[in-house]
């Protein structure tokens, strides 16, 4: 059994868990809950599993939510209800599927307080994966993928050296606009980019399928998960979305992980690790699929890939800045106020306005966060 607490409960990744957690009630026990603003799904899930703790970021949701479960659940709210909840005495891992930086400092939290935890969040090792992955060695904890591209990677690699390894294969459905001419992107709305061909998920994650900032955040991720340089990591293009990831080993052979795409895998096996455990929720047919294809990504399209080696190689606060730039400019197009390509225009802009600094400190690493948000707007 294993004593879960799942920070961002009510999203795509978090209700995903939830039915993990509901086809292996011997396996799962939720002790913590945290959710934003939708409060009214959060009581609901209260309800049902009977966490020893929820947060949510207002106060006064918390009040009211305090109010209806008396002392059945412990009630937190903003920063500190998330910090609380990481650092649960009786959590054994911490899954962190908060949106954007928000589950940074909750992360190093739970690291310091001896918990395993499992990434959703790219943002994470994006911005602080020195720090997290120093931390996390220091405390003798693991860090576990939930993407399902890293879970591949970690599913194949299964702690063979890095220097077996010639290259970490991320695939990508390409998103939306795969096949979309250039001269279309200045017409490209919110709402066509929001229709990813493979994946139902957040907003914000299905603008970033459609740049592909997503796949360069992953790349940067998967440098510090895996302890392997950017120049080995590099991206694929696979429409079907079968085969998740692949690994090229140095003599040539290669390992890769396939299943029909549903985030309940990746976040089971991540739960259960180092277990299998039996489900019948994904099936994957190969003989109806039929097929299965490779392009090459199309860098004139989709600058945001160079964006990010360029930012992962140079390390430092530029990763962070990139990733934050992304964000301001993913909100400000979904808010009508820049074009799509913008998106990338603008995190480039902010990216050669920075000044790095290497080998930074948290505050260092939020200090460049904020002054890029602000760059961006």
């Amino acid at each position: 059994m294993k004593n879960v607490v799942l920070l961002g409960s009510t999203g795509s990744i978090g209700t995903s868990t939830l039915k993990v957690a509901d086809d292996l009630p011997e396996r799962i026990r939720l002790v913590g809950l945290a959710a934003g603003t939708n409060t009214k799904l959060l009581a609901d899930q209260t309800l049902k599993y009977r966490p020893e703790a929820i947060s949510v970021t207002n106060l006064d949701d918390a009040n009211e939510l305090s109010r209806a479960f008396g002392t059945s659940a412990r009630v937190y709210s903003g920063r500190d209800g998330l910090l609380k909840l990481a650092t649960l005495p009786s959590a054994d891992i911490v899954l962190i599927a908060i949106v954007g930086t928000a589950g940074l400092q909750p992360a190093l939290a739970a690291i310091r307080a001896g918990k395993d935890i499992a990434i959703a969040s790219k943002e994470i090792l994006v911005m602080a994966g020195e720090t997290v992955m120093n931390e996390a060695r220091r405390c003798g904890v693991k860090v576990l993928a939930v993407d399902s591209e890293h879970s591949a990677i970690f599913q194949c690699l299964q702690d063979k050296p890095a220097r077996s390894v010639r290259r970490l294969w991320l695939t990508a459905s390409g998103g939306p606009f795969r096949t979309t001419p250039k001269q279309e992107f200045p017409n490209i709305t919110v709402a066509r980019a929001l229709q990813h061909p493979s994946w139902v998920m957040g907003r914000k994650i299905t603008i970033d399928s459609a740049t592909l900032f997503n796949k360069g955040l992953e790349m940067i991720e998967a440098r510090w998960l895996f302890d392997i340089e950017m120049g080995r990591v590099r991206v694929i293009v696979h429409p079907q979305s079968i085969i998740h990831s692949m690994i090229e080993f140095i003599d040539g052979s290669m390992l890769a992980q396939l299943s029909t795409p549903d985030m309940c895998l990746p976040i089971q096996y991540a739960l259960t690790y180092p277990d299998r455990v039996n489900s019948e929720r994904v099936q994957t047919n190969l003989a109806k699929i039929g097929s299965l294809t490779f392009e090459e990504p199309d860098l004139e399209r989709f600058p945001a890939l160079n964006l990010a080696r360029h930012a992962g190689e140079i390390g430092g606060t530029l990763p962070a800045v990139l990733n934050a730039a992304n964000e301001a400019a993913v909100d400000a197009f979904c808010s009508g106020k820049i074009s799509f390509e913008q998106i990338t225009q603008t995190v480039q802009r902010a990216m050669e306005r920075h000044e790095v600094v290497e080998h930074p400190t948290l505050d260092q690493i939020l200090a460049a966060d904020a002054w890029a948000r602000a760059d961006a707007l």
